[in-house]
């Protein structure tokens, strides 16, 4: 694409809360801004090329589509562009961005976080404390205990890299079988996912969602899980049948669950999983850690940088498959 001297970017943000108006200050000298939120998106759209999908439950793009018609570019400030993939977007040129990178150190973080509540029981231990009640129990070592990590990308290899210096053996699930990796040990490839978790303690989710990846924990895969095994899922809601998890932990069919996403958010207040003294539910939040914001601004910044500059922009996803191309990060 030769470089354009200015650019117009679309703002696609909600109306409040985490994905409300993103701090943009930043970019108010390389181009026009125009702020938007789904019901305006339409309106938006023409003559601009460029639109930061800030909101990441947003799928607007796909429905106002029609008016975008000069767009050039799409970046999401998220890892995972399920909801920007629409089949008019794919069918393209427009290229595809998001912001690989900056959620990694602090998932891997969250991740281990989890995996030692449930292993120390700390929310057992909260509960007493709340009813006052001094009550002695032993609780599970790391050390020796074995995670499956699905998703290979740099969350999932982060999260690798941190179980393993806590003392778990990890394995890995991904697109491509392969052994020896540096991050993930042996690799798994999707065929043999029920064969990955049938052997782990920790089944930790960290795919995108694409049609591959969508309910890989289902019934099927919870059934040959073992019956102590916990399950941790901080990719995307959708990756979990939630149905057959809630039905596998009413019965015991395994021992617990550490969820960060969910097939709908907010999760719904009737929902059985807020009840589960075996379930720990937290609002979408594993990867943001204080500044989170400015960080994903600045990505998004140096790669409007590179846009106006004619350069090669950081994180192009392959549109077919919702990864990001090796070599553009």
């Amino acid at each position: 694409m030769s470089p354009p001297r200015s650019a117009t970017v679309v703002v696609l943000h909600s109306h409040s809360g985490d994905t409300g108006r993103p701090p943009t200050e930043p970019l108010e000298d390389l181009a026009e801004l125009r702020y938007t939120t789904d019901k305006d998106l339409v309106s938006a759209l023409p003559g601009a090329e460029v639109v930061l999908v800030w909101d990441f439950r947003s799928q607007a793009l796909a429905d106002a589509w029609s008016a975008a018609d000069s767009l050039r570019w799409v970046h999401a400030s998220s890892a995972g562009v399920n909801h920007v993939l629409s089949t008019p977007l794919v069918e393209s040129d427009v290229v595809v961005t998001n912001s690989r990178g900056v959620f990694d150190a602090p998932m891997s973080e969250y991740v281990l976080a989890l995996v030692l509540a449930m292993a120390k029981d700390i929310p057992g231990t909260v509960r007493l404390q709340g009813a006052r009640r001094w009550q002695h129990r032993e609780t599970e070592r790391l050390g020796g205990a074995h995670a499956l990590v699905a998703g290979t990308g740099p969350i999932g290899r982060a999260i690798g890299r941190t179980l393993t210096a806590a003392g778990l053996t990890v394995t890995g699930v991904g697109r491509q079988a392969r052994d020896n990796d540096p991050d993930l040990g042996t690799v798994l490839p999707m065929d043999r996912l029920i064969e990955g978790v049938s052997d782990a303690d920790y089944v930790v989710l960290a795919a995108p969602l694409t049609d591959a990846t969508r309910h890989m924990i289902d019934a099927a895969a919870l059934a040959a899980m073992k019956p102590t095994a916990r399950l941790v899922n901080v990719g995307r809601g959708p990756l979990v049948a939630q149905d057959d998890l809630v039905e596998a932990l009413t019965a015991g069919r395994i021992a617990g669950a550490a969820l960060d996403v969910f097939a709908d958010e907010p999760l719904p207040e009737a929902s059985p999983l807020w009840a589960m003294e075996n379930v720990i539910v937290s609002p979408h939040m594993s990867g943001d850690v204080v500044g989170w914001r400015s960080e994903l601004v600045a990505l998004f910044h140096d790669n409007l940088t590179r846009y106006l500059d004619g350069r090669p922009l950081r994180n192009v996803v392959d549109k077919q498959h919702g990864y990001v191309r090796e070599g553009t990060s």
